[in-house]
């Protein structure tokens, strides 16, 4: 497997939403691999509590709202005290077929120390024949004093090429760190 960095943007303030676009800024987001790789490295709220998403947009839509997503999620849980440790299938992260923005971690944190870095990879954004499927391993450090590893699969609902994704928190901006796209040979 071979990995060819295509773009890499920062968060550096107040950006609300992060999006890579096909054919923009040497955006390649086509059949050109039938795998795309998103890594994301030390993602930071502006505010606390947050929720770090994804959703994507099909060729010819406007919005990120028109391609549905399914997916499960579980997590593990383990406190720096070493009182909390947990394992859990969690139903309230998953999408039914609704085109909501997919959660990929939670508890953002705007503390120094604290922060979510993970790899969400996409197959054959392309194809006009085949749903989308996606995996994706995130964690996060809540507020210095815990971890929360996600592990996210599913499918987006949509036999339309994919062309574009946004990354942001359920509410407030990524106040910094960096999403680096990559093409898989």
């Amino acid at each position: 497997m071979g990995l060819t960095l295509i773009k890499a943007l920062t968060a550096s303030g107040s950006p609300a939403v992060i999006t890579f676009v096909d054919g923009t800024s040497d955006v390649v987001f086509d059949n050109t691999y039938n795998e795309y790789q998103f890594y994301f490295v030390n993602i930071h709220p502006g505010t606390d509590n947050k929720i770090f998403q994804f959703q994507v947009n099909a060729v010819g839509d406007t919005g990120f709202n028109t391609s549905p997503i399914t997916s499960t999620t579980f997590r593990a849980y383990h406190d720096e005290a070493d009182s909390t440790a947990t394992l859990a299938y969690r139903p309230d992260m998953d999408e039914a077929n609704d085109a909501n923005y997919q959660d990929l971690s939670e508890w953002g944190s705007t503390e120094d120390d604290a922060s979510i870095s993970g790899v969400l990879t996409i197959y054959d954004p392309s194809s006009t024949t085949y749903v989308k499927h996606f995996i994706a391993e995130t964690n996060d450090n809540y507020d210095g004093t815990s971890l929360g590893n996600y592990h996210v699969a599913g499918y987006i609902n949509d036999t339309t090429a994919i062309d574009e994704i946004n990354f942001m928190m359920d509410s407030g901006d990524i106040q910094s760190g960096t999403i680096y796209m990559y093409g898989v040979s």
